[in-house]
């Protein structure tokens, strides 16, 4: 008799239908308050936001427990005169993640990391070559799609080996930007480790 390890029939009992990342320039909140006022021009910032649904087999599930998405960012090479793309990693892991409801994830480039990859404190959408990835639930492939996205080209395309990982410049979740606040309802709730 064969019998599936519990976390893979979980996931096994779960779809998402996933749409494709967009790339949308925020700029810096004002969170100066009441507090001394300073000179302060905000600068941009790169938010790389993805739209999914979860779907349950199991109709009185209310929610995933823990859903890992794995993004993958490619992104032009910022050495000066170099060709080609590096790639950008970033690990998220969400928590109570509702189920028939339109949930929202997100990753970041700072300023500085525009200006790192840009050399300039602008960035356009074609610095971007592709962003894609996966999303597990507790830790395993959802059926169907398998959780995989991507904005242009096939999903997968992170495993081809021909982009080099650029670990200069970082991608942050949203809790390590200053966006942590706004907006809390929209977004996925972020695993804080202990």
């Amino acid at each position: 008799m064969f019998v599936l390890p519990t976390s893979f029939a979980m996931a096994q009992a779960y779809k998402v239908d996933i749409d494709k990342p967009e790339i949308v320039e925020i700029t810096s909140p004002d969170l100066g308050g009441a507090s001394a006022k300073k000179s302060y021009k905000p600068k941009d910032w790169m938010e790389i936001e993805l739209k999914f649904k979860v779907e349950a087999a199991d109709r009185s599930k209310l929610f995933a427990d823990k859903l890992t998405v794995k993004w993958y960012v490619a992104a032009k090479n910022p050495a000066k005169n170099a060709k080609g793309y590096i790639m950008l990693e970033k690990e998220v892991t969400h928590v109570n993640v509702p189920i028939k409801e339109d949930v929202y994830i997100s990753v970041y480039l700072s300023p500085n990391s525009i200006k790192r990859l840009t050399g300039s404190d602008k960035f356009s959408k074609s610095d971007i070559k592709d962003i894609g990835g996966q999303i597990l639930i507790d830790g395993q492939a959802p059926s169907g799609n398998k959780g995989y996205f991507s904005m242009s080209a096939k999903a997968g395309w992170w495993t081809k080996g021909s982009l080099s990982r650029y670990d200069k410049i970082q991608l942050l979740n949203k809790n390590e930007t200053p966006f942590k606040i706004l907006w809390y309802g929209r977004y996925a709730e972020i695993e804080e480790k202990r």
